[in-house]
């Protein structure tokens, strides 16, 4: 009896933490498009002044060496690029998807700064609509086993043999 209270208990838990996902996920899909949309005015920032010069951008990176601050802000500078064209490619992959399909891509949606910055404005609600509860049978389904699961195997050395 313990344990299939525990097994519920697993299971409702599991509901409550995968339901948020479909509005978790459409925060940081929207602050993804924020972060692309500020990285994209710094790239073509930098690439505007590279050109006023006669410069591409790899050129324009290679002349910034000499002194500690322009290597350090050629490091910044490559970093930036480099998280620009990831974070588009990610923006490009779930930009417009409904939440089985973030679901699907949900490698994509790994960026530090804006899942801290999601989850600060998040605020967990009840989801009644279809997508909510879909994902609140799947988080009660997968919790219900996992720790079924779980509790039986340790019980199982106490189970007493039967017929013995």
């Amino acid at each position: 009896m313990i344990l299939r209270a525990l097994t519920l208990a697993g299971g409702l838990a599991g509901a409550v933490v995968t339901s948020q996902f479909p509005e978790f996920s459409q925060q940081y899909a929207q602050r993804l498009g924020g972060a692309v949309d500020a990285l994209a005015e710094v790239v073509a920032d930098f690439d505007a002044s590279a050109a006023a010069v006669g410069l591409s951008r790899d050129q324009a990176l290679a002349q910034m060496q000499g002194t500690a601050f322009l290597e350090r802000r050629r490091a910044d500078m490559t970093a930036t690029f480099q998280r620009y064209d990831r974070l588009r490619a990610d923006l490009a992959e779930v930009e417009g998807q409904g939440p089985f399909m973030r679901a699907y891509h949900a490698a994509r949606l790994t960026d530090r700064q804006i899942a801290r910055a999601a989850w600060a404005a998040y605020q967990p609600a009840v989801p009644i609509h279809f997508a909510g509860l879909s994902f609140a049978l799947i988080g009660f389904l997968i919790g219900s086993v996992a720790l079924g699961a779980v509790l039986r195997l340790l019980a199982w050395p106490f189970r007493r043999r039967m017929g013995a």
